[in-house]
C-alpha cells in the first residue's frame, strides 16, 4: 500500500482562508476587481508550486465570488414585491405548521417554481421568478390550514417579496439562512386561489417523508415526543417546539436533536459494518472486489441515503461529503496525518457549499473530530471498563475543547451539559435515533423510541430546574476570544498539566468578559429591529432600562425572546432597573413576557390597567407626567400622560402613551414618544416649558403613522435625527408619505429599522446595524446610508425568520 505523495496544508488553509474573506466582503467583485482578481490567480499559476497557497486562495475568491453572484441575481426583482402573480410549481420540503394574523392556521413550505405569471390569470404573460422560495399558506381563522402535502403540484397566486431579516448585533443572520438554502423570494399565498393540480407521485422521496411523518402523528400521542422522534428521523426540525429547543440547548443536548454528523456516521458505521461482515460469507464476492472496500463505499452509500430521506440538510450534507472524501483517499491508498485529512474534508465540503463555512456547525463538526483525533488514542485495556472510560474521556474532551467556541457563538455554556449528554448521547445515538427509523417498517419500535424521548427529557427537565443549569456571558472582546480558543485547544490536548494550567489561564479572559459601559453622565441607546414595534435599551455607566419590549410574531414567539433577551445578555446587561411599557398594544408589550422571564426587573413602569396580567410579574407603578430621576450623571422625565387621564375610561390607548425624554450631563437628549397621536402631542407642546422638549434623537411617534408627527411637536423637539422602528413592508402603511415630507420640510434626517436596521447612539454619535454589519446578501438599503425610510408598504407582514 502506498502512502502517495502528501501534499502540503497550504494551498487547503489557503482556500479556506480565501472563502473565509469572501463572506466578509460587504459586495461582491466589480468588472475592474474581477480583472485584477484573474490577473492574480493567472500569476500565481503560473509560479505553480511556490505559489500554490495563494493560488488556492484567489481561487477561492473567485470561484466563490461567481457563484455568489449567480445566486444574487436570480433574486426577485424589486419592481415585483407585493404585486399578484400566479405560481405553479411543486411543494418542495416537509410543511411546517404556523400561525398567520388572527390565529390563522397555516403552513410553511419550501416551494419549486415550474412556471410564474405577470398576474393572477393563466393568460398573463410569462414572468421569471427565482426557482426557489418559501412560501406560507393560511385558512380562515379558527378554522383549519390547507391541505398541503410535501412533492404535490399547486397553483395559486401569491405575494412576494424578497428575503429580508431583522439585523441586530450578534444575532441570526436570517437573510444569510436564505441565501445558504437558495430560497430568493418569500410569500404569501392568496385564500381561496389555492388549487392542488397533481399528487405526489408514488415514487416522490418527499411524498414518503411525508406519509411517514403522518403515520407518527397518529401513532405517537405526544407531540412533543413525535416531533422528536420526526427530527431525528426525517429532519423536521420544526416538528420540536420553541419550549422544547430552549430546554435542549439550555442542557446542550440540542445537537444531538437533529440529523446531524453524528447520526450520519452511525448510520455509516452500522451499514460498513453489516455489508463487510455478509460480504465475507461469499468467497465469489471476496474475490471481486476486497470486503473491506466494498463495506467502506457502501458505508458512504447509505450516509447518503439517510441524508436525503432526511431531508438533505446542511449539516448532513457536510457529513456526507466529508465521509466521500475520506474513503476516496483511502482508497487510493494515501495515508495522510489527520490534519491532512481533516483540512482535505473541509476543502471538499466547501467546495461544495461555499457558505458551509459561514456556519457555527461547520466548526463545530470539525472542531470536535479535530479534537478527538489530536487528543489521542483510547486508554490501555479492554471490555467495557474501557470502552466507557474512553466515551467519558471523548466526551470530556469535546465538551472542554468546544467551550470556547460556544461561547462564541451562542454566549452560553451549559453547565449541565456534560452531565446531560452522558445519557443523552448513547440513548439518542443507539436507541432512539436507530428505532425512529426502525419504526415505518417493524410495529412498536416507534413506542420504544418514544419511552426512550420520554425518559431523556425527564431527566433533561430536572436538570435545567437546577439552579445555575446555564452560564450566560456576554460577548468578549476580539482579543479574548483569540485568547480563549487558544486555551481550549491546550487544555483538551493530551499534554502535561503545566501546559494545560497555561490553557486555563487563556480561557479566563472569555468566561469573563468586562464589557464596555458608558461613561458617568453620558448613556447609550440601542434602538432594537424588532419588526413592527417599538423596543429600545438605554444604558447609562451602571443602569439599565428597556422601553417597550416590541411586538409578538405567533403564539411561542416573540420580539422579547428571539431578539432583546440575547442582545441586552451579549452586551452583558444581566438584569432591568426599569422596564418601562408605554402602553398595552401588542407591538408594544408583546415580549415583555418573555423580557421579565429573562431579565430580572427590579421596577415595572406603565400606563397598564389594574387588571393587565403583566403587572403581576414585577413591581409596579404608574408612569405619570412629572415622574424624575437621575441614574449615575443621566437624567430621566417622563412628560405623559398627565394622572389625571387615568381616570377617563374612553381614554384610548395610544393616548395613555408614556413619553420619556433623557438627557446626559452635556444637554444632549431623546426623546422616547411610544404612539401618542396630534392631540396629545399638542397637549404635551402647551404643556411644556420652552426647550422643554428639545432631543437630538426623537423616537418618531406611533411609527410615522398619518395620525402623528405633528408641525408642532417638530417645532418643539427640533431633533437632528428621527427613528422610525417599523416592520418592513408592513401592512399599516407605516411611515406615511406625508409623514415622511413633513420631516423633510423640517430639515430632520429620517431613519428607518428596515433599512438601518437597530440604531446605536451615543453621545450624538450614531450608526446603522445595516451598515455596520453589512454583507454582500444582505438587501441594500433604499437609501444612501440608510436614511430616507421604506416604500410604499403593500404587502403583509411575516415572521422575522426560523
Amino acid at each position: 500500500m502506498t502512502t502517495g505523495r502528501r501534499p502540503g496544508v497550504g494551498p487547503a488553509l489557503g482556500w479556506l482562508i480565501g472563502l473565509a474573506l469572501l463572506q466578509r466582503c460587504e459586495r461582491l467583485p466589480g468588472p475592474l476587481e474581477w480583472a485584477l482578481l484573474l490577473a492574480a490567480l493567472a500569476a500565481a499559476l503560473a509560479t505553480w508550486r511556490r505559489a500554490l497557497p495563494l493560488a488556492a486562495l484567489l481561487l477561492a475568491l473567485a470561484l466563490g465570488a461567481g457563484r455568489a453572484q449567480l445566486r444574487i441575481d436570480e433574486a426577485l426583482p424589486e419592481a415585483w414585491e407585493g404585486r399578484d402573480v400566479l405560481l405553479i410549481g411543486r411543494i418542495d420540503s416537509l410543511p411546517s405548521a404556523t400561525l398567520g394574523q388572527g390565529g390563522a392556521p397555516g403552513w410553511r413550505f419550501a416551494f419549486e417554481v415550474l412556471d410564474a405569471r405577470a398576474g393572477p390569470s393563466a393568460q398573463d404573460p410569462p414572468l421569471a421568478l427565482p426557482r426557489h422560495m418559501m412560501l406560507s399558506a393560511f385558512g380562515e381563522p379558527g378554522g383549519t390550514a390547507p391541505p398541503i402535502r410535501a412533492g404535490e403540484s399547486w397553483q395559486a397566486v401569491a405575494r412576494l417579496k424578497r428575503p429580508h431579516g431583522l439585523m441586530n448585533p450578534f444575532a441570526f443572520d436570517y437573510e444569510l439562512w436564505m441565501f445558504e438554502q437558495d430560497l430568493r423570494a418569500t410569500g404569501v399565498l392568496r385564500p381561496g386561489t389555492l388549487q392542488r393540480l397533481t399528487p405526489a407521485p408514488f415514487w416522490s422521496l418527499d411524498a414518503w417523508r411525508q406519509r411517514l411523518r403522518d403515520a407518527l402523528g397518529r401513532r405517537i400521542g405526544d407531540p412533543a415526543h413525535a416531533g422528536v422522534l420526526a427530527a431525528l428521523s426525517l429532519g423536521d426540525q420544526d416538528a420540536i417546539a420553541k419550549s422544547d429547543w430552549t430546554l435542549f440547548r439550555n442542557t446542550g443536548v440540542a445537537h444531538l436533536l437533529a440529523v446531524s454528523g453524528t447520526h450520519v456516521t452511525m448510520f455509516a458505521w452500522a451499514a460498513q459494518w453489516l455489508v463487510g461482515r455478509l460480504w465475507r460469507r461469499s468467497a465469489r464476492l471476496c474475490l471481486l472486489a476486497p470486503a473491506p472496500r466494498v463495506a467502506l463505499w457502501a458505508g458512504v452509500a447509505a450516509a447518503f441515503v439517510y441524508a436525503l430521506f432526511s431531508g438533505w440538510g446542511v449539516p448532513s450534507q457536510r457529513t456526507v461529503w466529508m465521509l466521500a472524501s475520506l474513503a476516496l483517499l483511502r482508497s487510493l491508498g494515501l495515508r495522510w496525518p489527520w490534519p491532512l485529512l481533516l483540512l482535505a474534508s473541509a476543502v471538499v465540503v466547501t467546495a461544495i457549499d461555499p457558505w458551509a463555512i459561514s456556519q457555527a456547525g461547520f466548526w463545530l463538526s470539525f472542531a470536535a473530530v479535530g479534537l478527538l483525533m489530536a487528543s489521542g488514542g483510547a486508554p490501555a485495556g479492554t471490555g467495557w471498563r474501557a470502552a466507557l472510560r474512553e466515551g467519558l474521556r471523548s466526551q470530556w474532551v469535546a465538551t472542554l475543547g468546544l467551550t470556547p467556541l460556544s461561547l462564541l457563538f451562542f454566549q452560553q455554556i451549559s453547565v449541565v451539559g456534560l452531565a446531560a449528554n452522558l445519557l443523552a448521547i448513547p440513548l439518542v445515538t443507539f436507541v432512539v435515533a436507530p428505532l425512529s427509523l426502525l419504526g415505518a417498517l417493524v410495529p412498536g419500535a416507534w413506542w420504544l423510541a418514544e419511552q426512550g424521548v420520554a425518559a431523556l427529557m425527564a431527566w433533561l427537565r430536572w436538570l435545567d430546574a437546577l439552579p445555575g443549569a446555564v452560564w450566560q456571558l456576554p460577548v468578549a472582546p476580539l482579543w479574548a476570544q483569540v485568547s480563549g480558543l487558544a486555551g481550549g485547544v491546550l487544555m483538551a490536548l493530551p499534554l502535561p498539566w503545566r501546559l494545560r494550567t497555561c490553557g486555563l489561564a487563556l480561557l479566563l479572559p472569555l468566561l469573563w468578559p468586562a464589557p464596555l459601559r458608558p461613561a458617568v453622565g453620558t448613556f447609550e441607546l440601542l434602538a432594537a429591529d424588532i419588526g413592527q414595534g417599538t423596543a429600545v435599551l438605554l444604558r447609562t455607566q451602571g443602569h439599565d432600562l428597556m422601553f417597550d419590549t416590541g411586538p409578538q410574531f405567533g403564539p411561542q414567539a416573540d420580539a422579547g425572546q428571539r431578539v432583546l433577551v440575547p442582545l441586552a445578555r451579549a452586551l452583558g446587561t444581566m438584569r432591568l432597573d426599569r422596564l418601562v411599557l408605554s402602553h398595552r398594544d401588542v407591538d408594544h408589550v408583546g415580549g415583555a413576557a418573555s423580557v421579565m422571564a429573562g431579565l430580572p426587573v427590579a421596577e415595572l413602569l406603565s400606563s397598564l390597567e389594574d387588571s393587565h396580567p403583566l403587572l403581576r410579574m414585577a413591581p409596579h407603578r404608574r408612569c405619570e407626567q412629572g415622574q424624575r430621576w437621575a441614574w449615575d450623571g443621566v437624567r430621566f422625565e417622563v412628560l405623559w400622560p398627565p394622572a389625571a387621564q387615568y381616570e377617563d375610561a374612553k381614554v384610548k390607548s395610544n393616548a395613555m402613551s408614556c413619553v420619556l425624554r433623557v438627557i446626559d450631563a452635556t444637554g444632549r437628549a431623546v426623546l422616547l414618544t411610544g404612539d401618542i397621536e396630534a392631540a396629545q402631542e399638542t397637549a404635551l407642546v402647551q404643556a411644556s416649558a420652552p426647550d422643554a422638549l428639545r432631543a437630538d434623537l426623537l423616537l418618531v411617534p406611533h411609527h410615522g403613522s398619518k395620525t402623528s408627527s405633528t408641525d408642532a411637536l417638530l417645532d418643539a423637539v427640533s431633533p437632528r435625527l428621527a427613528l422610525v422602528q417599523a416592520g418592513y413592508r408592513n401592512r399599516f402603511g407605516h411611515p406615511a408619505l406625508p409623514v415622511l415630507a413633513r420631516y423633510q420640510r423640517h430639515g430632520i434626517r429620517v431613519l428607518s429599522s428596515p433599512d438601518c436596521g437597530a440604531l446605536h447612539w451615543q453621545a450624538g454619535e450614531w450608526n446603522c446595524q445595516r451598515v455596520l454589519a453589512r454583507r454582500y446578501w444582505h438587501a441594500l438599503p433604499r437609501a444612501d446610508d440608510a436614511a430616507q425610510g421604506p416604500p410604499i408598504p403593500i404587502s403583509e407582514d411575516e415572521p422575522a425568520g426560523p
